[in-house]
């Protein structure tokens, strides 16, 4: 029986995995300025295309589909910038930067983390490769694509419980989420105040229940934009209506 399943969620990832006819490239970041400022432990967030994509955008109300685990580069170049990430496919594995290159991603960075605490994260998703993909995601997006349910906004979140949760399954988000609660770094916690005391609590939500876009919505990471890291300068602009009219100033002092 676990063969059976196996071989139709292989072919399920095959069908998921494919992208979709039309995408559209906003960012106007090349990958290689995404290099110059991103480090290990942040998180990189992926508008994806495909099948599996739109199932988790409609699910989630979110252009991200993907996240990935910033990793490094061993030798400081481009070439060997490593991201770590639960794939569809191949499940939880290493993938050049370069794999991106023609995707809107964004950066999502944790504040504060010690070289320890980095060093910890670190370790511990590289423990994981090698998971499978959970094949219970695989299923219940599929379910979702076949039927197009007509879910109202409030409860789709609550009916994506991504993953079983088995230890040695794994999807992108998930994995992500268990890294930074095992080091109590908060992504979008419950928070509640404590009956005579006063005090603020915090409770980390199930890391199944973490989605793609938890990153860039937790108050507890910051969106990095190459643009504005690099010193973006909006006076440096050259604005084609100005060229135009500057154009037509001369053409009419000529005359």
């Amino acid at each position: 029986m676990l063969k059976i399943t196996r071989t139709i969620g292989g072919y399920l990832a095959a069908y998921l995995s494919k992208p979709g006819p039309r995408y559209e490239l906003h960012q106007t970041n090349s990958i290689e300025n995404i290099f110059a400022v991103i480090q290990p432990g942040d998180i990189l967030l992926v508008d994806g295309n495909s099948r599996i994509s739109t199932a988790i955008k409609y699910l989630t109300q979110s252009t991200w589909s993907h996240s990935c685990f910033y990793i490094g580069s061993e030798d400081g170049t481009f070439e060997q910038a490593t991201l770590l990430e639960a794939d569809l496919n191949d499940g939880v594995t290493l993938v050049p930067l370069s794999k991106y290159t023609q995707y809107n991603v964004r950066i999502c960075r944790p504040m504060g983390l010690s070289d320890e605490e980095r060093d910890a994260l670190l370790q511990f998703v590289k423990e994981r490769i090698g998971y499978h993909y959970d094949l219970k995601n695989i299923f219940d997006l599929l379910r979702y694509l076949i039927q197009n349910p007509a879910v109202p906004t409030r409860y789709r979140r609550q009916l994506l419980s991504l993953g079983s949760g088995e230890p040695t399954k794994a999807i992108c988000s998930t994995l992500i989420a268990q890294a930074f609660q095992s080091i109590d770094y908060p992504i979008l916690p419950r928070e509640r105040i404590q009956q005579g005391s006063g005090e603020m609590h915090y409770e980390h939500r199930h890391y199944t229940h973490t989605v793609p876009r938890d990153f860039d919505l937790s108050p507890y990471f910051r969106v990095v934009k190459p643009t504005l890291e690099m010193g973006f300068d909006f006076h440096k602009l050259n604005w084609k209506e100005r060229e135009e009219a500057q154009e037509g100033l001369e053409q009419a002092q000529r005359a």
